[in-house]
């Protein structure tokens, strides 16, 4: 034993065993300990130090959580992690990678996730972010591997979920069907519960497999598999194994792609714009991983594989058949009627009225293509060559309106894109350009640079044309999609002193071609400022202040027939503290005020919002937290968006809008080492409303109230 302890280790090799159980005693407590169970992710408080605000419920946040959990379930092995795969945690800079990587040279394997604090650049906050996403391990950890069946079987990283969800008050698509001239009123088709199971069983750099099944509320459950229905509306599957030889990756099922910085193949690792001003804003390759969340549209199904062809190359295939959610209807031509899908595909992945039934999964899209990638020995520098392949069954036609002049109109798309990425000194270049079967381009370029130990700055740059067609891609861009956009984004984060940070970005972008809702071509900007003071590892305040200004259409008035763009400005405030004053009690307070404005000249609209947060955990069993929060808005246009806690693998961010208060409650009971229990109950009571929502998910009266449920059973 004490020669494999000294195997590697010299000088410095023994001072490290000497000073780690010291240095560890300061950071972690017995429950944080890699030889304990690790703790889980905190995505609230992850939330806050990622995102600068939170502007849109039609963000894919959910994508980003299930990402941050599959590294949380199968966390990444610090003693052989690639620089790539540091990169995709999206929590370090390439500082501290390149520092990692160097102390793993020049040392040999880490002995155990202490050793971070003895690697040059790692402080407390980052290693506290980090700890919950990976792991220390021997290298030849998975050298001597038993049958898969048997490995699966013996695993104890697989757990059962069964969630339930429903909103207390009764609401109008629930309602009993009347008429109206003559024809019944739309109503929901199924219960107004939800329903979710989920079961999963994966180890790190081995395998995974896993089930997902969802009922949404409204949904029917029904069996009709000539429509592709089992019980559930949403059904999902996926089998991946990992390191068998050359054979890097095989995905079986329902899988995503990232490759590059997502131009043409983008999964759930991005982030975009955020208070973290750095990091965040280049993606990595991570290839083919498994996908196990409830977005019915971000996935491709079918098979997919990574092969080390060479110690440099590797390369990427895949294919996917599935139907997606499209609005099929005829077009009658001289000769016959033609089917298209004339307002593109649905993304809501619901499935409740009738007309909502017929649009279910009516279009086949076929999906093709690959990758192929070469690392250097360091893997300092990398470039690739993606293709991407695309048929649809029946064409699709956006509605002919002026601002849909270049998008994607056929059965077919061909995309070709490059990408690069190259670690030199302090500097970080990246980049990615594509082509797609229209002619338009794409690309992405960057860098990342570290001025000074305290200091680090980005540079990236966009183009996108107004006929570059992307499908499947998400990078870096102010529109929600990679389309009839041009920007450059300037980020700096300082730390001037021990526990402070500054961060700040300003980006600027226009776009050559009409939008939806902007009439002419149109430019504009976005800032922001923030301020954090961390004292300790669980401690954190920050002041975020934020400007963006984008046009948008002025509402029509007898003076002006035409809608004409006008600069939409939309400044928003940010106070957050986090504090722990005892190990068992953590308090989170939240100020957040906004004032929008549609043109210069026309008054300020406003909304605020104030939150309090208490957690409590009396027990190693038991944890309980609870939210009291005002808000007070002027309409729609000024809600206030807020993260909250809720049951794991759960996301909610409710709109909150006119004058009233949110409360939640929720508790965590570990039964035993089998069962974990998770309940909440949240309540939105409106001040001056008789009605909440509108259409079928109004309700009469000005309370709305959620019930949820979840337990876990780990085998």
């Amino acid at each position: 034993m004490v020669a494999s302890l000294g195997r590697g280790l010299s000088g410095s090799g023994w001072l490290r065993v000497l000073l780690i159980p010291h240095f560890s005693f300061f950071i972690f407590d017995s429950s944080q300990a890699q030889d304990y169970p690790r703790r889980p992710p905190d995505l609230d408080r992850l939330t806050q130090e990622l995102f600068a605000e939170i502007t849109s419920d039609q963000v894919p946040y959910e994508d980003l959580y299930e990402t941050l959990l599959q590294y949380y379930q199968t966390p990444l092995n610090l003693n052989t992690a690639t620089r790539e795969q540091l990169r995709a945690l999206l929590l370090l800079s390439e500082t501290q990678i390149g520092a990692l990587l160097a102390h793993r040279a020049a040392t040999g394997e880490l002995l155990s996730l202490y050793e971070l604090q003895i690697v040059p650049g790692f402080d407390l906050r980052t290693i506290y972010r980090v700890a919950p996403f990976v792991v220390v391990s021997s290298a030849d950890a998975n050298g001597q591997r038993g049958p898969l069946w048997q490995r699966i079987k013996n695993e104890d990283n697989n757990a059962l979920f069964l969630r339930y969800e429903r909103v207390l008050q009764a609401r109008k698509g629930y309602a009993a069907s009347d008429t109206f001239q003559g024809r019944p009123t739309t109503r929901y088709l199924g219960s107004p519960d939800k329903l979710v199971l989920r079961y999963r069983v994966s180890h790190s750099r081995d395998f995974s497999l896993g089930v997902t099944a969802e009922k949404d509320a409204g949904e029917p459950l029904a069996w009709r598999p000539g429509r592709r229905q089992f019980g559930a509306d949403y059904v999902s599957a996926h089998f991946v194994v990992q390191e068998r030889g050359k054979l890097r990756t095989l995905a079986l099922g329902d899988y995503q792609l990232q490759f590059g910085q997502g131009l043409l193949l983008s999964s759930g690792l991005a982030v975009g714009k955020g208070a973290e001003t750095i990091t965040t804003l280049r993606r990595s390759s991570v290839g083919v991983r498994p996908y196990a969340a409830l977005l019915e549209n971000s996935f491709f199904r079918g098979a997919a594989a990574t092969y080390q062809l060479t110690a440099r190359v590797a390369a990427t295939a895949f294919a996917s058949y599935k139907h997606v959610d499209a609005n099929l209807q005829q077009r009658a031509d001289s000769l016959a009627a033609v089917d298209e899908f004339s307002s593109g595909l649905l993304l809501t992945g619901l499935h409740r009225t009738a007309t909502e039934q017929a649009n279910r999964q009516r279009l086949a899209e076929t999906v093709g293509g690959g990758n192929l990638e070469f690392s250097s020995r360091e893997g300092r520098f990398s470039a690739g060559l993606t293709v991407v392949g695309t048929h649809f069954d029946t064409p699709l036609l956006k509605r002919d309106e002026p601002y849909n002049r270049f998008e994607f109109r056929g059965q077919n798309n061909l995309s070709l894109g490059l990408h690069y990425s190259y670690a030199w000194r302090n500097l970080l270049w990246f980049g990615e350009t594509a082509r797609s079967a229209s002619g338009g381009v794409g690309t992405v370029n960057g860098v990342l640079a570290s001025l000074a130990a305290n200091v680090d700055a980005a540079v990236l740059t966009r183009h996108f044309t107004p006929d570059f067609h992307t499908l499947y891609g998400n990078a870096f861009s102010e529109n929600t999609r990679n389309i009839n956009e041009t920007g450059l984004y300037l980020g700096l984060k300082v730390r001037p002193a021990a526990k402070w940070e500054v961060s700040a970005y300003y980006d600027q972008f226009r776009f050559p071609w009409l939008r939806y809702q902007v009439t002419a071509p149109s430019r504009g900007h976005d800032a922001l400022l923030r301020l954090a003071y961390a004292p300790s590892k669980t401690s954190l305040l920050y002041l975020q202040v934020r400007q963006r200004e984008k046009p948008y259409n002025l509402p029509s008035d007898p003076a002006r027939p035409l809608p004409l763009p006008a600069p939409q400005t939309r400044r928003s405030l940010l106070l957050y503290l986090n504090t722990q004053p005892l190990p068992a009690l953590e308090l989170r307070t939240r100020l957040q005020a906004s004032q929008l404005r549609d043109d210069i000249g026309l008054p300020w609209r406003r909304g605020y919002l104030l939150a309090q947060d208490v957690s409590v955990q009396p027990s190693r069993k038991l944890k309980i937290s609870a939210r009291y929060a005002l808000f007070d808005t002027d309409d729609y246009d000024t809600r206030q968006y807020v993260f909250e806690q809720d049951i794991l693998y759960a996301v909610s961010i409710p709109a909150l809008s006119g004058q009233g208060t949110r409360v939640y409650l929720l508790t965590q009971i570990s039964v035993n080492q089998h069962f974990t229990l998770w309940l909440r109950y949240a309540n939105t009571h409106f001040r001056h409303q008789t009605t909440v929502g509108s259409g079928l998910e109004e309700i009469q009266g000005n309370e709305r109230s959620e019930v949820k449920a979840q337990v876990r059973y780990k085998f």
